[in-house]
């Protein structure tokens, strides 16, 4: 409405003749006020004329629903959600983002850490090494050291599943895995030893899978350290 009376007044202006002249001034001076109240017509009603009765700054926030609200103040149970502040000209001013969940602090903290990790991976690569053949021949060595004591465990668990295999044969001839009704106890030694080879067998076993899952780890480690260091470098 307050539009359609500014427009009649200019046209009334135009064809006034003791206002020709000043017809132009006129309708620069009105062109800002036109301007600002179609901004504020553009927003809610309650924004609009709440904020420019008395200039003061209002909230904005959406509800659960996907509502959005104004007010002077936010409402407790929406105060961890995303928040917008609005000046008199309906203009956001200011936002305060919503309230992290422990979820999402725990992701930013890991992947600030990972950052980090990664940026000190590099500044490692770059001053241990020179160049790509260093870090092969350190891969190098640390397999060769691996593979030898794979073997070395791999010869040791031959033995103990020898000694093993000796004992049970041994054993059926004792109670109570012997048949012969007139078979004696098995001695503490044969049980004693039964045991001690178990126990080992099972400690080698376990080694053996480390040793083994630490090499191809390590490999794997390598490969990637050489790739990162040729990015670093521009090598290709």
């Amino acid at each position: 409405m307050g539009l359609q009376i500014e427009a009649q007044a200019l046209e009334k202006a135009w064809r006034s003749p003791h206002n020709v002249a000043s017809f132009e001034g006129m309708r620069l001076k009105n062109i800002g006020w036109i301007l600002r109240a179609a901004a504020l017509l553009a927003l809610p009603a309650f924004v609009a004329s709440g904020a420019s009765s008395n200039g003061r700054t209002l909230y904005k926030w959406v509800d659960a629903q996907g509502v959005t609200h104004y007010g002077d103040h936010i409402p407790p149970e929406f105060a961890s959600q995303e928040q917008h502040l609005i000046n008199s000209q309906g203009i956001e001013i200011d936002r305060l983002d919503a309230q992290k969940t422990p979820e999402q602090i725990a992701a930013e903290d890991q992947k600030r850490l990972d950052a980090e990790q990664n940026q000190n991976r590099d500044r490692n690569l770059l001053n241990t090494y020179a160049s790509v053949q260093e870090i092969e021949r350190l891969r190098d060595q640390r397999v060769a050291l691996l593979t030898d004591q794979i073997k070395v465990t791999s010869q040791f668990l031959e033995v103990l599943y020898g000694r093993m295999k000796k004992l049970r044969l041994n054993s059926m001839r004792f109670k109570p895995y012997s048949d012969d009704p007139k078979a004696v106890a098995m001695p503490d030694q044969i049980a004693e030893d039964l045991v001690h080879v178990g126990t080992d067998i099972r400690t080698q076993e376990q080694n053996l899978l480390e040793k083994r899952s630490e090499e191809a780890t390590m490999s794997k480690q390598f490969e990637s350290d050489i790739a990162r260091f040729k990015e670093l470098k521009g090598l290709h």
